[in-house]
């Protein structure tokens, strides 16, 4: 036998039931013999079935067989590893074996639910069990990997999932660096006029939280600044931020605005006010801004661009003004790394029946929030784009870019409420006739469906069915001078026009352009949507497959500001874990290198999702940080040379299993 194996196998087999989940198309009762039987070569001491092995029951019965039949090696069929493998394994370590001598092999994933076959399920169980008990032969006591937990922790993103995030762990009396890409903090929230369901005012809710994380003691507040470096791994992270010029010095910048007030360059405001409103070359992008300090938009400034003007310099009484200043660079070290960078919303040029950006009144949901904004380019009135005509008639348009296999084929959860939001202030502004267009009407959440009723009492016209063009070519009496929206109503059967003033499209929302490199500089990976992924979408919503390095918000996928502000606490909460426990243990599943077999490729560098791996240029050879190592064995595929070989998955250990899986049952 294999040194690694010279104690005499005695293994313990347990067959799960999983309720019906597993025995519905699986003979457990069939597979248990035929394992106590058949595998008593391999080793097979005992053989047991139970209705729910994971259950504390279950767990003792093993336990009880550990101890009284001095058992060396277990192996559990039942569902997938990634659920209960820690489960079991704990259940090992409480009978004083080591967890890692421990096999679950699924036998619900991988045979109950793909066959409808019963007889074929059953044998294929078998040969799944058997795998597992060849492998089990080969496995060897591991111990966890024991890392120290920095204290300090960065959040990357200042929308209002970041904000919460922060001042979670800032409250707790931990140090955060908050960073965000923008001149101020606010995210997309500071753009809103109200929330839905209650009406609230967006800015009354996020402006003292925004303060309150600007002012806070234990929070480094890095406005205008992006990660572009990170290293190490959970418990010390090195992370690299460059600070834009902002050609304003803050220690001497009061926010007085005569800076703003003096420039004599206006700009179209393509971020803040969507397009529709203006501001100066210098500039904050919104009186409630965090911090108050404006920035110089280098692009449009007419110093940088013709080398005259200086009116910002001249005027400003405390000399803060610096055309010379430049970006500046600064590495932190960090114990855990929370992602809260949010979304971008459609863009609805891509849908050109829609008229966006062609028909002059065709809005987006985002332009229709800021004009609908008491602080915003009209000051909260719903005008045409003439500035000054209102409209007495509105068309509503759900899911643009959503729901759609061309686009995005994902419901992005805020639209229905959304529209209906648009639909109230439409009519309590205007008076207008409001006209929903609707594929699906979703109100899932607390206070979401009587908002939808009060919407219907006001008189909103809502049709269901998904809009085919809007156009301004004219076939009928009463459509001359309008926007004619041509749909399907689904619920009348029959094709309709109808011409309206003014059209929202009801965008859906997307993860950020640069979502894909983001990911990559943090070593997480993203959806074939592009939304970040997390550990596990029920379980473990927050984490990643990174140690160390959690999600928050909208990165994650679309959703509404409680459930933002929710996964952001649920986020600082596990950071908070890790910072109060001092140090944590990792999975020792980690590929390393044998360096006399390494030739110095560099095959396998460029192949780790977790920027595991480096190359030593001084002795050619290459090194993986088992800290950053997550066991995934993409780079002992690669390696020509076998030099790379992956603890817990060794040839002996693939092979054996390989063989088992082939066992001919029906022998």
């Amino acid at each position: 036998m294999n040194a690694a194996t010279s104690d005499s196998p005695r293994i313990g087999v347990y067959v799960c039931h999983c309720g019906s989940n597993i025995a519905h198309m699986v003979d457990v009762e069939e597979v248990r013999a035929w394992a106590e039987e058949t595998l008593k070569g391999e080793g097979v001491v005992v053989a047991r079935d139970y209705k729910f092995m994971c259950s504390s029951l279950g767990q003792e019965l093993i336990q009880k067989d550990i101890r009284e039949l001095g058992l060396n090696r277990i192996v559990v069929a039942a569902c997938s590893p990634h659920l209960h493998e820690k489960t079991f394994r704990a259940a090992c370590e409480k009978a004083g074996l080591n967890g890692y001598l421990c096999e679950l092999v699924s036998i619900r994933e991988h045979a109950s639910w793909v066959h409808t076959d019963k007889a074929a399920a059953t044998e294929k169980s078998k040969m799944i069990v058997a795998g597992g008990v060849k492998r089990v032969r080969y496995d060897e006591p591991l111990d966890p990997l024991r890392v120290p937990i920095h204290k300090r922790t960065l959040v990357v993103g200042g929308g209002i999932a970041g904000i919460q995030t922060a001042l979670e762990i800032a409250n707790a009396g931990y140090p955060v660096y908050l960073v965000e890409r923008e001149a101020s903090i606010g995210g997309h929230m500071a753009q809103f006029d109200k929330t839905f369901p209650t009406l609230d005012c967006a800015a009354c809710i996020l402006t003292p939280k925004m303060v309150d994380a600007g002012e806070h003691p234990n929070i480094t507040l890095l406005t205008w600044s992006e990660v572009t470096r990170v290293e190490g791994s959970l418990g010390n992270f090195q992370v690299t931020i460059r600070k834009k010029a902002r050609h304003v010095v803050e220690d001497l910048c009061t926010g007085c605005g005569i800076c703003t007030e003096k420039c004599p360059k206006k700009v179209l405001d393509t971020v803040f006010e969507a397009g529709l409103g203006y501001r100066k070359a210098i500039y904050t992008p919104f009186p409630q801004s965090v911090p108050k300090y404006p920035v110089i938009d280098v692009e449009n400034c007419t110093y940088f661009v013709k080398g005259k003007c200086k009116a910002c310099q001249i005027f400003c009484p405390t000399g803060a003004i610096d055309f010379e200043q430049e970006d500046e660079e600064t590495t932190v070290e960090v114990g855990n790394i929370i992602l809260a960078t949010g979304f971008q919303t459609f863009d609805p040029r891509r849908i050109p029946q829609y008229g966006y950006g062609r028909l002059a009144n065709v809005f987006t949901s985002l332009e229709f929030e800021r004009m609908s904004n008491a602080a915003g380019p009209t000051g909260g009135e719903i005008v045409l784009r003439d500035g000054k005509t209102k409209p007495q008639s509105v068309a509503i348009v759900h899911c643009v870019g959503s729901r759609d296999r061309r686009y995005n084929n994902y419901c992005s959860v805020i639209c229905c409420m959304q529209s209906l939001k648009f639909a109230h202030l439409v009519k309590e502004r205007t008076g207008a006739e409001v006209y929903n267009f609707y594929i699906d009407m979703r109100t899932a959440y607390k206070g979401y469906d009587e908002f939808y009723q009060r919407v219907l009492s006001e008189g909103v016209n809502l049709v269901r069915g998904k809009v085919a063009e809007i156009t301004d070519a004219a076939r009928l009496p009463g459509e001359e001078g309008k926007l004619i929206v041509q749909v399907e109503d689904t619920l009348a059967g029959r094709q309709r026009r109808i011409p309206v003033d003014m059209v929202i499209l009801s965008v859906g929302l997307e993860p950020r352009k640069d979502a894909y490199e983001t990911a990559k500089l943090f070593g997480i990976s993203c959806s074939a949507n592009g939304w970040y992924t997390e550990k596990h979408p029920k379980l473990d919503p927050v984490a990643t497959m990174t140690e160390g390095i959690f999600i928050a918000g909208a990165c994650q996928g679309p959703k509404d500001i409680p459930t933002s502000v929710a996964q952001g606490a649920a986020a600082a909460a596990r950071v908070l874990g890790h910072i109060q426990a001092g140090e944590m243990s990792m999975e020792p599943i980690r590929a390393s290198v044998d360096e006399a077999r390494c030739s110095g490729c560099r095959i396998c560098n460029g192949l780790c999702p977790f920027n595991a791996i480096s190359f030593h240029d001084d002795r050619r050879v290459t090194e993986i940080n088992p800290a950053l190592c997550q066991g995934c064995g993409t780079c002992v595929a690669a390696c020509p040379a076998g030099a790379i070989s992956g603890t817990g998955f060794s040839d002996a250990q693939v092979m054996a299993q390989i063989e088992g899986l082939l066992w001919d049952v029906r022998v």
